[in-house]
């Protein structure tokens, strides 16, 4: 789970608010596509804290909540068919008289 913030001070408010409240929080800094200004980058508060716990502090600091999905490309593996038996190095009655 993830919210992100303008300002540094309010995801700093956000990460010590959640780590007092017990669950794991830190900052980094957001890259967005397009944007060449390091500074105008955006900061992201990455917590194991319940959606709910995190969306009522993105709302109190004016950020937003970003869902983490996994990549539309990506499709499960499907399972690897192994063999029953193991494998036969020669043929039989090979080399009997």
């Amino acid at each position: 789970m993830r919210g992100i913030f303008f300002d540094e001070d309010d995801a700093a408010a956000v990460v010590a608010r959640l780590v007092s409240g017990g669950y794991d929080a830190r900052v980094v800094r957001e890259r967005l596509s397009g944007e060449d200004d390091d500074e105008d980058h955006p900061w992201a508060v990455l917590t194991d804290a319940p959606e709910f716990v995190l969306d009522l502090l993105v709302d109190e600091f004016d950020g937003w909540l970003e869902h983490e999905e996994p990549s539309p490309g990506w499709v499960p593996p499907s399972p690897i068919e192994l063999p029953t038996q193991p494998r036969r190095l020669k043929k039989p009655n090979e080399g009997a008289p």
